[in-house]
């Protein structure tokens, strides 16, 4: 198609493009930026000043850098704001969780971060830009104005062809200027992407948030899911056989003249009902056991060391409940746990911990069995491990030969 046009087409679509209504967005954008960039620097020097006049004083430095990251983001957000709506380029915003309520804690780790660093260099990199570009671009659209009525007057007092000076000068300038714009505005963009916006160790960090927070509302789900099959087996089936134990037991005492076939027909129906009953409720358990729901670890971690075939002290410290999903973690690691010293340790006791310490629940299994367990001996402490760590915990197993054997996991409470 472009074949077809003329050259004297093509030099008008390049005409039209060169001065179209992009040119001029980029004029006032540059016009825009030095005022931002004088008000934006301003600001960081006036506080980073006064926090090292003041610094004496101790209250005001501190006051004077928290007002600098609140500030900092502030005008970061009215330079994006700038880009995005006279230019149309997205420049994506630094999402920052600090986590502490600590003044202090709050400047050291603000002051630790790139990224504070990286948006305060373009807040004092912007007014050379700035002017640079209101030089180049403002100055260039003011001498083209002012040419062109200096060349009328003078033609119109007889200059002859000393017009043509002027007025030569004037279709410079009208031709350049927008490249000039487009230069100046092109190295502002590169500046604020590289500056304002994430750094590649910044979007790594946001994608590995993601999938964390992905992943535990996957775990969530899970465990909610595991919840309702509970509720469900607990309701329905459970309580069906147990119905049909009971209608058993009750023909077994009672219907004692049929003949001895029919009999034992029952009594073999009796017991198989109460040994379903058995492992149903055992699976039951083993999914979600209702009393973690209702009276949490500690209660539900009595039940599994009276159950457990070698005694096991047990020792819970957990003042405040943590999250549901952590709590079946550490029901699931005791519980496999003890299922483990009874099936491979040969063992005579166990202890089980289970402590709160700040921000991490730390659950620890200790038994006097033989020892030699190992993570990829097996399916069973493999499997807890890829538990623990689908909520960003920690196992450790030592067990040398010979004993003892002591499991320590470490689960995350917030």
């Amino acid at each position: 198609m472009n074949e077809l046009l003329t050259p004297w087409d093509r030099l008008r679509d390049r005409a039209r493009d060169h001065w179209s209504a992009l040119t001029w967005l980029r004029t006032v954008h540059v016009v825009a930026g030095l005022p931002i960039a004088l008000l934006s620097s301003g600001v960081v020097i006036g506080l980073v000043a006064a926090s090292v006049l003041l610094v004496w004083t101790v209250v005001v430095p501190v006051a004077a850098l928290l007002l600098l990251t609140w500030a900092v983001p502030l005008l970061t957000r009215l330079q994006r704001a700038r880009f995005q709506a006279l230019l149309g380029v997205d420049i994506p915003g630094i999402h920052r969780r600090y986590g502490t309520r600590n003044p202090l804690k709050f400047l050291v780790r603000v002051a630790r971060d790139g990224g504070t660093w990286r948006q305060i260099a373009y807040h004092l990199l912007a007014p050379l830009i700035g002017a640079v570009g209101f030089l180049g671009v403002v100055c260039g659209w003011a001498a083209c104005l002012v040419a062109i009525p200096v060349a009328v007057r003078i033609w119109q007092v007889g200059g002859g062809w000393y017009a043509l000076l002027p007025a030569g000068a004037a279709l410079v300038l009208f031709v350049t200027v927008p490249w000039v714009a487009r230069g100046v505005t092109a190295l502002d963009v590169i500046a604020a992407e590289a500056l304002l916006g994430p750094s590649r160790s910044d979007l790594l960090a946001e994608r590995v948030e993601s999938l964390r927070e992905s992943r535990a509302e996957v775990v969530d789900a899970a465990d909610a899911e595991r919840r309702r099959l509970e509720r469900d087996l607990h309701d329905g089936a459970q309580q069906r056989l147990v119905s049909l134990a009971m209608n058993l037991g009750m023909a077994r005492t009672t219907l004692t003249d049929l003949p001895a076939p029919a009999h034992e027909v029952i009594v073999q129906a009796h017991e198989e009902a109460k040994q379903a009953l058995k492992e149903l409720r055992d699976l039951v358990r083993g999914l979600h056991p209702a009393v973690l729901n209702d009276q949490g670890l500690d209660a539900a971690l009595s039940g599994v060391a009276a159950r457990a075939p070698v005694p096991v002290m047990l020792r819970v410290e957990v003042p405040e409940r943590v999250s549901p999903t952590i709590e079946a973690v550490a029901f699931f690691v005791v519980s496999e746990a003890l299922t483990n010293i009874a099936k491979h340790a040969r063992a005579s006791r166990a202890e089980v911990r289970v402590l709160r310490r700040d921000r991490l629940l730390h659950v620890s299994v200790h038994d006097d069995g033989r020892g030699g367990a190992r993570q990829d001996g097996g399916t069973g402490l493999r499997g807890l491990a890829q538990r623990v760590g689908s909520v960003d915990g920690r196992l450790s197993v030592h067990s040398p030969d010979g004993g003892p054997t002591t499991i320590t996991v470490e689960l995350p409470c917030e």
